[in-house]
């Protein structure tokens, strides 16, 4: 089993929001997930958090092999620079 560390969106039309979801990579996108371990808006605005991820367990589990991909490793960066 291949575990990837991916976005699963919600929202509505026109505005995205989206789940960072840790699964098995053989499911689908918004289908069954092991763990919710974050959240990214790209259209906030004023008081709404653009990253709100939790990083030590991002960090756990990738150190348990997980893949993030490449717009995770995006967002994980957004949330590093949010945290300093």
């Amino acid at each position: 089993m291949a575990v990837v560390i991916r976005l699963a969106r919600t929202g509505s039309k026109h505005s995205p929001r989206y789940r960072v979801t840790v699964a098995d990579s053989r499911r689908y996108v918004t289908g069954k997930f092991l763990e919710i371990i974050g959240y990214y808006n790209p259209l906030a605005s004023g008081k709404d958090k653009k990253v709100e991820l939790d990083l030590t367990k991002v960090d756990s589990w990738i150190k348990k092999g997980a893949q993030p991909t490449d717009r995770v490793k995006h967002v994980i960066k957004l949330a590093q620079q949010s945290a300093q």
